[in-house]
């Protein structure tokens, strides 16, 4: 749902070039909640301010995340995901990181021609 909701959203704020990696952290950031948190609500956030797109996930879990690398083995289902999203930040002009608390995770893309 998270995914469906960022791409519709950012496509009627004419932000269509930022979707397929918008989706893509969305989902990791999701994942990772789910996957790793102990809290019983996960929430999503997208705001565009000062020229970047904020992407923020909040699961009540007060541990940071970190990035790992997934094993040596191609096939390695788990690993890639923080990997991933720094990546794509870093692409976009932006960057990731975690509230002091640790609940929340959260991506920042510059938007392309630093639209409000």
């Amino acid at each position: 749902m998270a995914r469906l909701l960022t791409a519709a959203r950012l496509r009627f704020c004419g932000l269509e070039t930022l979707v397929d990696d918008a989706i893509l952290i969305v989902s990791e950031l999701v994942t990772n909640a789910i996957q790793h948190g102990d809290g019983a609500q996960v929430t999503f956030t997208m705001t565009v301010r000062d020229g970047f797109l904020r992407l923020a996930v909040h699961d009540e879990t007060p541990s940071r995340p970190i990035v790992c690398h997934a094993d040596a083995d191609a096939d390695a289902e788990h690993g890639r995901g923080l990997f991933i999203v720094n990546c794509l930040a870093a692409a976009h002009d932006g960057t990731w990181g975690t509230s002091d608390d640790g609940t929340t995770t959260w991506c920042c893309l510059a938007v392309p021609g630093g639209r409000p």
